[in-house]
């Protein structure tokens, strides 16, 4: 059983290491999802402490699933500060840890996560993903549009230079 739940600062600080171990798994199994070394565990943590501190600042909000207590995935939505941009979030960090996969979990974590951005007034969402990867896919499916490619967007973990693929789903 999935269990999904969204956590505060205060709530996301104590499983500090269970982030890290989700984020480390995904980059090990070859995510492009900024880092490209897996065991650069400093530099993932103090990914997940700024995050945290994000939290605390209401710039994002963090949803996690649960599999028999422990964190197998994460999602970010990040809401901008602009004034122009209000009406805007951005998804990150769809994380599904490689041995919780194929169960549905990313996909009910962007549900959630478009619900919590409605709820909190937004009607445009926005992400990148590296282009060609499997959770274009999962995007497509869940009507989000493709805005366009951008070449040589980022490092993989193999050291090739990746293009990313930017989407966008209006809310109803």
């Amino acid at each position: 059983m999935i269990d999904i739940e969204p956590l505060s600062a205060t709530q996301a600080q104590p499983l500090l290491a269970a982030l890290c171990d989700v984020l480390q798994g995904c980059v090990a199994d070859g995510a492009s999802v900024g880092f490209i070394d897996a065991d650069d565990r400093a530099a993932i943590e103090r990914f997940w402490q700024d995050k945290i501190y994000s939290l605390a600042s209401g710039d994002n909000q963090l949803l996690v699933a649960y599999q028999q207590g422990v964190i197998v995935a994460t999602v970010m939505v990040g809401f901008s500060a602009m004034p122009n941009g209000r009406h805007r979030a951005e998804i990150s960090k769809l994380l599904v840890h490689p041995r919780a996969r194929r169960q549905g979990i990313a996909r009910r974590l962007m549900q959630q996560a478009e619900q919590l951005a409605a709820q909190q007034g937004k009607t445009l969402l926005v992400l990148d993903t590296r282009s060609g990867d499997v959770a274009t896919d999962l995007y497509l499916s869940m009507d989000w549009q493709i805005a366009g490619s951008i070449p040589f967007y980022a490092e993989s973990t193999e050291g090739v230079l990746d293009a990313t693929t930017v989407m966008y789903k209006v809310l109803g």
